[in-house]
This record gives structure tokens, C-alpha cells and sequence, in this order.
């Protein structure tokens, strides 16, 4: 099921560190995407004595998503492409923060695609089992600048 990824996260998305949160991809195929993420200290939104408010999972979750297209774009020799959540169902989640020190699996499935419409079904694990799910709606236009430029 798992292909080895050959691209840096900061490859397969269309912005950059400090706010690529992911570290790296353990392994994907044509629907689905598993990526990690450890926790640390310096990991942007961490407070010190808490760790990672558990909320920030989405963005997690959404990141994984884009990777998934950006490994599409750079198979098919296409540029990373940006994409939006527009969205997101019961967000569910067994804990309030995620600690220093855990070594996050977030793994994106696509449940369905039509064009630029995509929803994913996801989950957030560690190695006590599940932490989080949801299932995120995603749009990537074939020209986002036009959208992000446009004035009212």
C-alpha cells in the first residue's frame, strides 16, 4: 500500500516553515496519506507546561491533505497547487492537548473528488490508539491567485 515519499513536506506544500507543521510523510498511495508530526517544545502553537492545543489537529489534518495533492501535483509534474478548507464535520477529539514528546500519525483517506471538490476522511493517532478524527471538506481551484486577489 505504501510508497516511500522522495520530497521534503516543505516540498509538497505551498507555503513555508515557520507554518509547515508536518515533518515528514511515512507513506502514501493513490487514496490515501499518512504523515507525522512529533511534538516539541519549539513546535509552532506550543505552550510551555500544556503542549499543543488539541484544535490545532485540524490544521494537522489539513496539512496532510495538501500533501496528498502536492504528491499528485509533483507525480504528474504540475506545480503545488494551493488549496482551502472550507471545511470541517465533528471534529472529535479524546484529549485537550497534545503533550512533548508524542509522535503523531495523521493519516488522510479521500472518500470522494470531483475536480477541485475533495472531502477526506481523517484521524490523528499516537501509539495509545486514536486521538482525533474528522472529515474535512477541501477545495483547490485550478487558479487560486485570481481568487485570493480578487477585489470587491
Amino acid at each position: 500500500m505504501k510508497r516511500n515519499c522522495p520530497y521534503s513536506v516543505v516540498d509538497l506544500l505551498p507555503h513555508k516553515p515557520p507554518m509547515v507543521l508536518l515533518d515528514t510523510v511515512l507513506g502514501w498511495d493513490d487514496d490515501r496519506l499518512e504523515a507525522e508530526v512529533v511534538i516539541r517544545p519549539d513546535s509552532p502553537f506550543f505552550r510551555p507546561g500544556k503542549g499543543v492545543p488539541v484544535h490545532v489537529g485540524i490544521e494537522y489534518m489539513a496539512q496532510a491533505c495538501g500533501v496528498f495533492a502536492g504528491l499528485e501535483a509533483k507525480e504528474s509534474e504540475q506545480p503545488v497547487r494551493i488549496g482551502f478548507l472550507l471545511g470541517t464535520r465533528q471534529y472529535r477529539a479524546n484529549i485537550d492537548w497534545f503533550t512533548a514528546g508524542m509522535r503523531l500519525a495523521i493519516t488522510v483517506t479521500q472518500v470522494f473528488r470531483d475536480g477541485a471538490m475533495g472531502v477526506f476522511d481523517c484521524s490523528i493517532m499516537n501509539a495509545d490508539g486514536a486521538l482525533a478524527s474528522a472529515q474535512l471538506n477541501v477545495y483547490q481551484p485550478e487558479d487560486a491567485h485570481t481568487i485570493l486577489n480578487r477585489k470587491n
